[in-house]
């Protein structure tokens, strides 16, 4: 099928447009093409319920192991996020100035194309339309304890960054193999593989469709492996998953904001 699989959403000269990549910047959906850097990037698909997932690498749990009490036994640990924490790619998002520790997480988003109730692992791929990458940021001083985030860890207004693409899920043919990777200021910083979720994805939609309706664009941040380090107000933040795409953020701080 001729037809293009990896799609964005971005705002151009005042109007909103449908976009897909070019070799000279990206494609709009009336025709013209122009730079990444002409355009504002916006989470690229129309985001119903955002619902996370924290701790569901082996890798990430073992790294926490000292703080930590919930093993890979437990339920997942799931929350939900509302619609002001999203931000596009290229965006901005805060640094409060109190805080000591805050941390980006690399993770893959996976996005439901058609209505999911009660579906069981083994029919639950056919109910994704696709990926994106999203980069969740978590301030680790906010935290009620090491393993229960709250609001103000994990609904912070612009930090989740999604995007750039997303990419149809016939183009991936396993996404339990994929490498993710995290650049800050251009050095490696994390690195790891979606073959080390605790829970996958057919688990996960099994999982949140036995108690909720997943619907078409509601979106499930997968959780990030071991590698987080802090970052700082300047930092340029690149997270980046094979075959899906590289997303950059950038960190400001609260002058910004007026704050």
């Amino acid at each position: 099928m001729n037809r293009a699989t990896k799609t964005a959403r971005v705002a151009y000269a005042g109007a909103l447009h449908a976009a897909t990549p070019d070799p000279l910047g990206v494609r709009l959906s009336d025709g013209r093409v122009v730079a990444e850097e002409a355009v504002v990037w916006l989470p690229p698909f129309e985001v119903g319920t955002i619902i996370a997932l924290g701790l569901n690498y082996a890798d990430h749990l073992k790294e926490l192991s000292k703080e930590l009490t919930v093993t890979t036994q437990d339920p997942p640990l799931v929350f939900l996020k509302g619609p002001g924490s999203l931000l596009g790619h290229r965006g901005q998002t805060r640094r409060p100035h109190d805080a000591t520790y805050m941390h980006y997480e690399c993770e893959l988003a996976v996005v439901i194309g058609q209505p999911a109730k009660h579906v069981k692992a083994a029919q639950a791929m056919a109910h994704v339309a696709g990926y994106t990458v999203c980069n969740d940021y978590a301030i680790r001083d906010y935290l009620e304890n090491w393993y229960r985030p709250n609001l103000r860890v994990k609904n912070r207004d612009g930090g989740t960054v999604l995007g750039p693409w997303l990419v149809d899920a016939q183009d991936i043919p396993d996404p339990h193999q994929l490498t993710l990777k995290t650049y800050v200021n251009g050095r490696l910083t994390q690195q790891g593989s979606t073959a080390n979720m605790v829970n996958n994805i057919p688990a996960l939609i099994e999982y949140l469709s036995s108690f909720m309706t997943l619907l078409p664009g509601d979106v499930i941040l997968t959780g990030t492996p071991e590698g987080v380090v802090n970052v700082n107000v300047g930092d340029e933040v690149v997270t980046e998953i094979e075959g899906i795409g590289r997303l950059v953020n950038t960190l400001v701080g609260d002058d910004l904001f007026g704050r």
